[in-house]
């Protein structure tokens, strides 16, 4: 498996690439779709599927064409349908956890709400997918409708339990270093927002 990351957009979202073989989930397409089909050209992949994370517009916005394009399906988690603006029949919608094996590898999605009802994580082999869960040294917004603090102080503690080794990839680079990537070992150890979740939970019920 490799993973391949794309940063696209006025927000510089990662749209990112997982391949197995001649195969690809595409994980958060958004923004420019002619630059993720010429990407795959490249690499003679056939993209099997698409995950969206969660369903704010930045992650999605213009994802329906590359859905027709292909003639695949998302995955969205129940909560973010509506929010995703995405039509329902090119959604393959699912509730809570759910696990599935797509271009032969096996994604384990965990439903992590917190910035959005729906979000999710994505636990494909080593490799976590987080959105806007989590960021290297910091998380995403709790200030918008549908997110709740409380809950993402809970998803944090569950990505906490991961292997330490468990390699991240967010949806921005919108950590204090710039940075997309990172461990969820490195996260524990430097994350302020991660080690409250786990020492400190009740830091959270103060925040909106």
């Amino acid at each position: 498996m490799k993973v391949h990351t794309l940063e696209l957009g006025a927000m510089g979202n990662c749209t990112y690439i997982v391949q197995n073989e001649q195969s690809a989930i595409v994980i958060d397409p958004s923004w420019d779709m002619p630059q993720i089909y010429d990407f795959l050209q490249q690499l003679n992949l056939t993209p099997k599927a698409v995950i969206f994370t969660h369903g704010h517009y930045d992650h999605c916005t213009n994802a329906q064409e590359l859905l027709k394009k292909y003639n695949i399906k998302g995955y969205i988690e129940a909560n973010d349908i509506a929010l995703s603006g995405l039509p329902p029949s090119l959604l393959q919608t699912f509730n809570g956890d759910f696990k599935q094996n797509i271009a032969g590898l096996e994604a384990d999605f965990l439903h992590t709400p917190g910035h959005t009802r729906g979000s999710c994580c994505i636990h494909i082999e080593d490799c976590v997918f987080t959105g806007d869960t989590l960021f290297p040294g910091a998380v995403g917004r709790t200030d918008l409708p549908g997110s709740s603090a409380r809950e993402l102080q809970n998803s944090l503690e569950r990505l906490a339990h991961l292997p330490p080794e468990t390699k991240v990839y967010s949806g921005h680079a919108y950590g204090p270093q710039g940075n997309s990537s990172t461990t969820i070992g490195h996260e524990i150890k430097n994350n302020p927002f991660v080690r409250l979740a786990l020492t400190n939970p009740h830091y959270f019920d103060d925040l909106i």
